[in-house]
């Protein structure tokens, strides 16, 4: 910890000349400024040639609090607030700095989505201001910096109708490349046939959806006490029940062109995917669908590469694929409190032993770049 707090403060430092950029001459200053730093924009290279690197899993908040304010349930369920004004996050300030860190550690490209606050409690008008509101101002960034950024909307799932009037605005107006969604919508299973309208939209346009946890809420009760239970094991939970029930509810077979990316490596069902395949094959409890379910895997389902060991990634590329992984950083948590991403960001694929070129090439853009249409 001594260690990250003085790599947070140095950042924070070199960050603060980046902060000012409300009048013209400080915005000329800044671009000045960045210019005069791209000669050292860290870049990777593997096998001598350049590699070009895009992170799947970048958040920032959107500020609701007069859209929200007097809504308790606004909360994230892990404990969270509804909105956030640390450094890198807001998608209209501080922006320098985001593209500061990026050029620091070698990100050309960062997939931004929001945070886990869905507000999926939000009744339809409400929803329909909170989830525009968020996805202008995604667009906005993206198409300011269209070199650097591309963007994941967000969708009021509670309502699908809603959402998909929401998803078509996204692509067609905004230019978005796909979709965050959650886990679960309100106690409903993403395979409940009320979203299939989403789904269907999904596969019609072409697009990604990140499906990233906000904690598995049926367990906070188990998860009270040290060791931030909701984050730790809610999320890979969450995670790993949504994509169980997309494949045995039969969601994946009826939409076979809609491709997830499951966040923090999936969560833990690549890494046991064993037992799942083994009860579609001996148990009567486990009825199995069009094609085993590790097959998923190699067809619509992807992972991010938040897993923090080699030997985790390792046995995440054994399991799923080299060509189904895809360079997460879950930035600004990298380097802000919870501290739930991976510093090393890109470091950490590239110095994994035994992993080919290839396979290198893959994960770290690759793979992104085909799923986003980059």
């Amino acid at each position: 910890m001594p260690g990250r707090r003085k790599f947070l403060k140095n950042l924070a430092g070199a960050s603060a000349g980046f902060c000012f950029v409300n009048c013209g001459l400080s915005r000329a200053m800044a671009a000045a400024q960045r210019a005069a730093e791209s000669s050292t924009r860290r870049s990777f290279a593997i096998d001598g040639r350049g590699v070009r690197t895009i992170d799947i899993h970048a958040h920032c908040y959107v500020d609701l609090h007069d859209l929200t304010a007097g809504h308790p349930e606004a909360l994230v369920p892990n404990g969270g607030p509804a909105t956030f004004s640390g450094p890198f996050l807001s998608p209209t300030k501080e922006v320098d700095a985001r593209l500061r860190h990026m050029d620091q550690h070698g990100i050309d490209i960062q997939a931004v989505s929001l945070a886990p606050a869905y507000n999926y409690w939000a009744g339809r008008d409400l929803a329909a201001k909170i989830v525009s509101r968020q996805n202008e101002q995604i667009a906005a960034l993206c198409s300011a910096h269209p070199d650097r950024f591309v963007g994941l909307g967000g969708l009021a799932l509670q309502h699908p109708d809603l959402a998909v009037e929401q998803m078509q605005h996204g692509v067609k107006q905004l230019g978005f490349r796909g979709f965050e969604i959650g886990g679960s919508v309100n106690g409903d299973e993403l395979a409940n046939p009320k979203f299939n309208p989403v789904w269907a939209k999904a596969e019609e346009l072409g697009i990604v959806l990140l499906l990233h946890p906000a904690t598995f809420v049926e367990g906070l009760k188990r998860f009270q006490g040290n060791g931030f239970l909701p984050n730790i094991v809610g999320n890979p939970l969450e995670t790993t029940v949504a994509l169980t029930h997309l494949i045995f509810d039969g969601t994946l077979d009826r939409y076979p062109g809609l491709k997830i990316v499951g966040c923090h490596g999936g969560g833990y069902l690549p890494s046991y995917m064993g037992r799942t395949d083994h009860c579609a094959e001996l148990s009567d409890r486990c009825k199995p669908g069009k094609r085993h379910p590790s097959e998923y895997f190699k067809g619509q389902l992807y992972c991010d590469s938040i897993v923090f060991t080699a030997e985790g990634l390792r046995h995440l590329i054994a399991e799923v694929g080299a060509d189904h992984v895809l360079f997460g950083t879950d930035f600004p948590f990298d380097v802000e409190d919870p501290y739930m991403g991976d510093p090393r960001e890109a470091e950490f694929i590239l110095s994994v032993p035994g992993l080919s070129d290839v396979e290198r090439r893959a994960i770290v853009g690759e793979n992104a770049a085909k799923l986003l249409g980059i």
